[in-house]
């Protein structure tokens, strides 16, 4: 068929459906919900069989709904209507949620609903993550089971069992701040983190610190011992610091605050994005300098919250080491580059034979993290190029540090998503496995068509050749884990989602450190390592990179300024990037 991908953004769960239905031998194009004209003229170009609205957040033109099926992705249950839907059912606490795929009509959520998938909630998962995890796998089986009704040139779906439907409907508004504020005198900690993970990613809980109304996100509960160090501290006060994050006390214990959004006095607005969101402890820097710095061993229990964690598993001569880095949003800081690299520094002085880069539980890594950069122009002898040149040279210090470790094997576990520099990173692994729902985008151009570094020019060609590589590069489009998996990208895509993936990588981990060939291996990486190297040293790799991405931060093209700008203060699209507007570059229709 021919599948129109109408969204107001491309993001994962448009792009998990985009790569998907492109699998199946659909003709897929994509544009984005600017403006009902531009949805009007890309009907008429493409002319689809049907139209596919992942992520919404306006009416589709009756002018289009009214001649051509379509299908809205609505992230709730049957008979759930409204923009908060996630938010509405984490605050009730709801165990058991689902996707529901309706025909678009004049209102909202209220049309036929061709197909829906149930789906549990995890405990503790915030919105964002539920949103990424089981609302993207729900809406994907959803999304296929409704295509399976369609018939070709009429409106209604085909007949199927009856499908369940809540009576009809009752509308959520969008959720107010009012419903989200926390009483830091009366509210426990499980409902101050249940109120911030009904936030998470979108609009954030508006609260203060320090007198300054800010937005919080990204909370993480103390551990009991951290919370009988502050036994002293009254309710609502800020304790110490960690990381990113602010230790706040709540009634019954306390919470770690790893992100805001400052309010710039227009708290007003909805979508609270008239700011950067930053690390806590950046935001807040003069302020939290008076508080203790409570650092915790890379090695500690799993109560205990840092960005970076270490584990060992195995016997002794068949050992794994286990690097977690759950950076936010998967984005990295020159801060959190230079603690990744220290603690890849220290894994080295480990026994082990086998070392899994477990990236963060939501996201791998994104690369260079773009709202610390984006927040460097306003520090007094500062710019965003500075901060972009020191955080490329930062990550390229990680990468660096992977792509030298010869005497063991280093496997990158993505339970996530992996973009741009993330992408590389895991690529200088020696292997690279993921499950089914992982989305890669292995390219650079789509921010100011940056050149891009981590050693991509040496990683990406030794793993599928020159023009396989430049390709790629190009098409400047998402891959799907088993499309990556054909490309050569992946070395193993298993288990269907991000819990079940990381236990099976394990197992396989364990197997591959107890291989009786493991010594022939290493031998054999350290000879091409040592090879490559005088044929042509990384350092030369490096230079050559730095030196295109100097021409991107200091040059006279502002192309990846001006779409970081944009990128960081969620700029609305003025149109659809022509990569993805497939119909744009097609013939225009034949007149009747």
């Amino acid at each position: 068929m021919r599948i129109l991908l109408l969204t107001h953004s491309f993001n994962s769960l448009s792009q998990r459906l985009f790569g998907l239905l492109r699998a199946q031998g659909h003709e897929v194009s994509v544009e984005l919900d600017i403006a009902d004209a531009v949805t009007e003229e890309a009907v008429a170009l493409f002319r689809p069989d049907l139209v596919l609205a992942p992520f919404l957040q306006r009416r589709i033109p009756v002018s289009v709904w009214s001649r051509v099926v379509c299908l809205v992705v609505h992230p709730g249950v049957p008979g759930d209507r409204g923009p908060s839907a996630l938010d509405w059912m984490l605050m009730r606490g709801d165990t058991h949620w689902g996707v529901t795929v309706l025909q678009a009509v004049h209102d909202y959520d209220a049309g036929e609903v061709w197909a829906w998938e149930p789906f549990a909630v995890r405990p503790g998962a915030t919105k964002s993550s539920v949103y990424r995890r089981e609302v993207t796998q729900a809406a994907v089986l959803a999304v296929l089971r409704a295509l399976q009704r369609f018939v070709p040139g009429q409106l209604q779906p085909a007949p199927e069992g009856a499908v369940a439907v809540r009576g009809p409907g009752r509308w959520l508004p969008l959720m107010p701040q009012t419903e989200r504020r926390i009483d830091w005198q009366r509210d426990d900690t499980a409902t101050v983190l249940c109120k911030i993970a009904a936030a998470d990613g979108f609009p954030g809980v508006l609260d203060t610190f320090w007198g300054q109304p800010c937005r919080l996100f990204d909370a993480h509960a103390a551990s009991s011992a951290v919370v009988a160090r502050c036994a002293a501290a009254a309710p609502g006060e800020l304790v110490a610091r960690r990381g990113p994050a602010l230790l706040r006390r709540t009634v019954d214990g306390a919470v770690w605050i790893g992100h805001v959004r400052p309010d710039d006095g227009q708290a007003a607005r909805a979508d609270g994005a008239s700011s950067l969101k930053l690390a806590a402890a950046r935001v807040f820097a003069v302020q939290a300098a008076v508080l203790p710095e409570w650092d915790t061993p890379l090695m500690r229990g799993v109560d205990e919250w840092d960005e970076l964690r270490y584990r060992e598993f195995g016997p002794e001569g068949a050992r794994v080491g286990w690097l977690d880095f759950d950076f936010h949003n998967g984005a990295m800081s020159e801060r959190q580059c230079q603690r990744l690299r220290d603690a890849l520094c220290w894994v080295r002085l480990r026994a082990t034979q086998v070392l899994v880069l477990a990236g963060g539980a939501e996201f791998f890594s994104n690369g260079i993290h773009l709202h610390d950069i984006e927040a460097a122009q306003r520090i007094d002898g500062d710019s965003a190029a500075d901060a972009s040149w020191r955080a490329i040279n930062a990550i390229d210090d990680v990468v660096l540090e992977i792509l030298t470790l010869t005497d063991r094997i280093t496997v990158a576990a993505l339970q996530g998503n992996a973009g741009a520099g993330g992408c590389f990173l895991a690529l200088a692994a020696d292997e690279v496995w993921a499950h089914d729902g992982v989305v890669l985008n292995p390219h650079y151009k789509n921010m100011g068509n940056l050149y891009g570094s981590e050693y991509w020019t040496y990683s990406l060609p030794r793993r599928i050749g020159e023009a396989a590589g430049r390709a790629i590069m190009q098409q400047r489009l998402p891959l799907t884990a088993p499309e990556a998996m054909q490309r050569g990208l992946l070395d193993a895509c298993f288990a269907a989602g991000a819990q079940d993936f990381t236990a099976q990588a394990l197992q396989r981990a364990l197997a591959l450190a107890s291989t009786h060939h493991l010594a022939q291996r290493l031998q054999a990486k350290g000879r091409r390592r040592a090879e490559d190297e005088a044929h042509k040293p990384l350092e030369r790799y490096r230079e050559e990179e730095l030196q295109r991405m100097r021409r991107n931060f200091y040059g006279f093209d502002p192309s990846y300024h001006m779409a970081r700008h944009h990128f960081v203060y969620r700029k609305a699209h003025a149109w659809t990037p022509r990569h993805l507007a497939l119909h744009r570059d097609l013939p225009p229709p034949a007149s009747p």
